[in-house]
């Protein structure tokens, strides 16, 4: 597959080519918007969109990826991909319900230099070769689909071991996966010893073992954002040792039922309060800080969206809102929270899948950290 420079595909041919396999394989893929991310499944290709699993309901789907943003990420071989798509529609594929997805214009390749490597391996042992066919003992130190990085349990006698040498590895990353090759030692020092797969792997092993190494890479990038936010520390501008505000959420509603529900699907993880839908309530939550105002739309008659704009622009652009709708057409919200640059729309139905919460704690995240 031919790749341009900036690691990226834009031959159609050529991101078929790619989607009939993961899809012939059913591969894992992640659909991934600023807020939420969830995991799926490839089903098949169509002529003109790719059906993948739909693992969550038909309101958390509407709501959760019709994203702009919304992108998919998946491993093919050695390389990781990345894509931005839209969501066309739900419905039925081999019996499971599914999501049909916009085939991309561009898939790029993940920003790694070469296969990702696998530093969190935990307990990892391999056995290989030396010069002389003695097996010896290691612990994995990182791994990639290209090759190895191990840490000999012994130290090496001089010649034992060299560069250029092509030596027997086998490794057992899960009891699933087992790679039992040749490698080629590009690196030693003391007792490390860096290989290269040779040669290097293919087939249903590749497939199974780039998805395990897809779902590390997946695992790490959260574990970095969550270590970025901590490393951010006290909010610029604060008197050191100060405590940060504490972010809150608004609900904007005349509706006590709908604020009483609220503050039990979020009493873990942060404080509501409720103001009624006026104008000097709007022009006081102008001056809030890490605030999030969930916007309640229980009409979208002229009148109503009439007067919704009205309160909006009494914010004056400066905190998000969440337009959060209840008994209305999910189409007509969805729409509407687009006019009014919404960070998000969600429609409430009358029972809760938890995804809500779910989509409010992505969203306090990226904006607030």
């Amino acid at each position: 597959m031919a790749l341009k420079t900036d690691n990226s595909i834009r031959n159609a041919v050529a991101i078929r080519e790619a989607l009939r396999h993961v899809c012939d394989r059913g591969e894992l893929l992640l659909l991934v918007t600023p807020y939420v991310r969830f995991e799926s499944n490839f089903l098949r290709l169509d002529q003109d969109a790719v059906q993948v699993t739909a693992l969550m309901s038909r309101e958390d789907a509407m709501f959760g990826l019709r994203s702009p943003d919304l992108r998919m990420r998946f491993p093919y071989g050695h390389k990781f991909f990345e894509a931005g798509t839209k969501l066309q529609g739900i419905g039925m594929t081999r019996g499971r319900q599914s999501l049909t997805l916009a085939i991309p214009a561009l898939v790029q390749e993940d920003d790694y230099r070469g296969a990702y490597r696998v530093e969190r391996v935990g307990r990892m042992v391999a056995t290989f070769s030396s010069r002389k066919y003695e097996l010896l003992m290691a612990n994995v130190v990182n791994i990639s689909t290209t090759g190895v990085r191990i840490f000999s349990q012994r130290d090496f006698e001089d010649g034992e071991v060299l560069v250029d040498d092509l030596v027997h590895i086998a490794v057992s990353v899960t009891p699933e996966i087992k790679i039992n090759c040749k490698a080629k030692v590009r690196f030693v020092k003391e007792r490390i010893l860096g290989l290269e797969f040779r040669p290097l792997l293919d087939g249903p092993l590749l497939d199974d073992f780039a998805r395990w190494v897809f779902q590390k890479q997946e695992e790490e990038l959260v574990l970095a954002a969550g270590r970025a936010r901590n490393e951010e520390g006290e909010a610029p501008g604060s008197e050191p040792g100060s405590q940060p505000e504490v972010q809150t959420m608004v609900l904007v509603s005349s509706s006590e039922e709908l604020e009483l529900r609220l503050r039990e699907m979020l009493k873990d993880f942060t404080t509501l309060s409720r103001v009624p839908p006026s104008t000097q309530a709007m022009k006081d939550l102008a001056g809030r800080t890490s605030t999030l105002v969930l916007f309640h739309a229980a009409g979208l008659s002229f009148e109503e969206r009439k007067r919704m704009r009205i309160l909006l622009d009494a914010l004056g652009g400066k905190v998000p809102f969440v337009l959060l709708g209840t008994d209305v057409d999910s189409g007509a919200l969805f729409e509407l929270g687009n006019e009014l640059k919404a960070v998000n729309a969600y429609q409430l139905g009358p029972t809760s899948t938890g995804f809500f919460p779910r989509l409010l704690r992505g969203i306090l995240r990226k904006l607030f950290g």
